[in-house]
């Protein structure tokens, strides 16, 4: 990045800053701060181990740095200015989750379009908020737009506080469905002196399995025979003598289908439960960054501040804002808009930004500035002089 375009950006930031007052976390003053300045050259510097004390008016600090990037730490500490992680007194963090578009399951940075790639993961926003919500029952939960790729989600309940990096590792397991066994959706239970192998039904991934084998037992019988079978001779490990038996159980006892009871029908039953599973796993697990989760001592952006690399608003949103939440327009900055500014740019590019389609020309280009902004910050524009 160039002095102009560094300069530029940062005088803005500083604009911005002073047209707001941030919202700071719970606990602000038990945890560290630290941001990235606008250092010359193409290297970056962290600047860390700060307390809410050494930053002193927090606006102010702001206003006057002006930041590229800021954060503050998801733990709690008795010293959280000190100058190493040994010295601070760890007393309990929040539970964090990310989700970055970049690694997302059939998603490729290099030929997805940005739009496309923030649908992507906002989809696999609601399927975490549904493990948070349904499995977890969290009640102290906040969503976050990084204004870069992704979200994030703060989770600070009580009960999830002073959980040890390996226990929070179990919770990325479980969101991502790693090594999910089917044995371990199945319980076994006594009824009139006889035994029997049912799907938990109750919730969980037991629940999401059994509701994908009641949708799919249903699917079948309205098939005709030959077309059922065909339908399930096309799973793994499933043949025309299983598909059969399948079949025949369905038909015979629909209520076991309803109980979620994997015995009727013997292991081909079994076998399509494994089947499903592996679907649902695939259809409803959350990608989740793991490095993120469990690591007790981690820097999450601060809500409300700027993202450097995008010049978009680190938003926190309430849950009801989620359905109609778009980052390329709900986190524009308001103080972007409304004036043009004339930047430099190598090849013909369209920016959809701020409900709008901002056709730039290669050289030099007037645009409005919120698309100048985004542009420079992605480094895929320079700052012109203005005439």
């Amino acid at each position: 990045m160039d002095d102009r375009t560094r300069e530029y950006l940062r005088g803005r930031f500083s604009d911005y800053y002073r047209s707001v007052s941030l919202s700071l976390p719970p606990d602000a003053n038990l945890r560290e701060w630290g941001h990235i300045p606008w250092t010359p050259g193409s290297g970056t510097t962290m600047v860390r181990h700060q307390s809410l004390f050494d930053m002193g008016d927090v606006d102010t600090f702001f206003a006057d740095n002006a930041p590229r990037h800021a954060y503050f730490s998801a733990a709690r500490y008795d010293d959280p200015g000190a100058a190493t992680m040994g010295q601070k007194g760890w007393r309990n963090a929040d539970l964090i989750f990310d989700l970055d578009a970049d690694h997302l399951p059939g998603v490729d940075p290099e030929t997805t379009a940005y739009p496309e790639m923030l649908a992507t993961c906002k989809d696999a926003l609601l399927r975490l908020l549904d493990f948070i919500d349904d499995d977890f029952a969290f009640e102290d939960v906040t969503v976050v737009f990084s204004g870069g790729r992704g979200y994030h989600v703060h989770v600070r309940d009580e009960s999830v506080r002073e959980l040890d990096s390996d226990a929070r590792r179990e919770v990325v397991d479980y969101v991502r469905a790693i090594d999910l066994d089917t044995d371990g959706l199945i319980d076994t239970v006594s009824e009139r002196g006889a035994t029997k192998r049912v799907l938990r039904t109750e919730g969980g991934w037991g629940a999401r399995v059994h509701d994908a084998l009641i949708e799919y037992a249903e699917d079948l019988r309205e098939k005709d025979d030959e077309a059922a079978r065909e339908q399930l001779t096309e799973l793994d490990g499933i043949g025309e003598g299983r598909a059969e038996t399948i079949l025949g159980a369905f038909d015979r006892n629909p209520a076991a289908v309803r109980e979620g009871n994997v015995e009727a029908g013997g292991p081909g039953v079994r076998r399509l439960v494994s089947a499903l599973a592996a679907r649902v796993a695939a259809a409803d697990a959350a990608p989740i960054d793991e490095p993120v989760t469990t690591d007790t001592r981690r820097l999450i952006r601060l809500p409300g501040t700027l993202h450097g690399g995008s010049g978009l608003v680190v938003t926190p949103l309430d849950r009801d804002e989620l359905a109609g939440f778009d980052p390329l327009r709900d986190a524009v900055p308001e103080r972007f808009v409304g004036r043009e500014i004339r930047i430099e740019t190598e090849t013909n590019r369209t920016v959809e930004l701020n409900g709008e389609r901002v056709r730039v020309q290669a050289g030099r280009d007037t645009v409005p500035e919120y698309a100048g902004v985004f542009l420079m910050a992605r480094g895929e524009a320079r700052k012109a002089p203005e005439r």
